[in-house]
């Protein structure tokens, strides 16, 4: 039954049984909170008490938590793809970098090998770059990105810094074809070094090597011979190194001795070759030799020579 205005509470009222509630209530109060404060009683109630709600707390924000961690996976492994991606696009490029300047490194060597073949041999030369291979069965050639316009011949021998490469055989006007000296269709006169014996080296039917047919039986010819250019013929220049040998053995006829040798020159590698023009012939007689006699400082003066032989000739009337 509700309360009306009139009625007063039953805490509150004004008998002696509320008045002594209300007392005991505030007495129980006050023990409590002195427990708590002197001895911590009440703290043991509220630790239990949490220990029971706790779960409650995680079971209750578990959906929450599990998705901000999906969230934060999915962000988390999107970032390391993206990371590894750009990780490895730079170390492709790095890799290409590197393998650039090992090219270009590579190259500045073997331009400064042709620059030193030509200030150490004070040969007429040209320099050209290889703008084609043709390593078929049946020829070995490449092809130059000079010609006819640049004052290249057929004829015209080729070397590299390490040797002799061949000779070309076709001329256009802005290129060139070089028959190597490893084409079948190719020979070149050679002498052994060690040796002085002279004869002719061919290019091979495989193009992957010197072949020397016609050595005499009784000729000393070893593995490990250096070729080198003759002279003879005058299309090569002598003393350019051709190959080296690796193997004698009888030739199938049994009449001579034949070899297999290796070309000197980097004839699968050299991006860059050298081409030998003529030297010119001198123009005209030959300087007069040089007067023999001693040094100008310490020759006597024309006049002094005079007199001298002023006095000789009085002396010998």
């Amino acid at each position: 039954m509700p309360l009306t205005r009139e009625e007063p509470s039953p805490l509150f009222a004004g008998t002696v049984a509320g008045t002594l509630r209300l007392l005991t209530y505030l007495a129980l109060a006050m023990v409590l909170m002195v427990l708590d404060h002197r001895n911590g009683w009440t703290w043991r109630v509220r630790y239990a008490a949490a220990v029971v709600v706790e779960p409650l707390y995680r079971l209750a924000g578990a959906p929450s938590a599990g998705l901000h961690s999906l969230a934060v996976a999915f962000a988390e492994r999107k970032t390391l793809t993206e990371e590894n991606q750009r990780l490895r696009e730079d170390l492709l490029l790095a890799n290409a970098k590197l393998n650039r300047m090992a090219a270009v490194a590579e190259q500045n060597q073997r331009l400064k090998e042709l620059l030193d073949t030509q200030r150490s041999l004070e040969l007429n030369v040209q320099l050209a770059r290889v703008i084609g291979v043709d390593l078929g069965p049946g020829e070995d050639r490449i092809m130059l990105g000079v010609g006819a316009n640049s004052g290249i011949h057929v004829g015209q021998p080729v070397i590299d810094a390490r040797g002799v490469m061949g000779q070309v055989v076709h001329v256009l006007p802005s290129t060139s074809v070089v028959m190597l000296v490893t084409d079948p269709a190719h020979a070149i006169p050679v002498t052994v070094e060690r040796t002085g014996l002279r004869t002719i080296a061919y290019g091979t039917r495989d193009g992957n090597g010197l072949l020397l047919p016609d050595i005499p039986m009784a000729a000393d010819v070893r593995a490990g011979d250096r070729l080198l250019t003759s002279g003879i013929g005058g299309r090569f220049p002598p003393g350019f190194p051709v190959g080296t040998v690796d193997k004698v053995q009888p030739a199938p006829t049994g009449m001579f001795l034949q070899a297999s040798a290796k070309p000197a020159a980097d004839l699968d590698r050299s991006e860059d070759v050298l081409l030998l023009h003529d030297l010119a012939e001198p123009a005209g007689p030959p300087a007069p030799a040089t007067s023999v006699g001693p040094p100008q400082d310490l020759a006597l003066p024309a006049s002094a020579t005079s007199s001298a032989s002023t006095t000789n000739t009085g002396a010998k009337r």
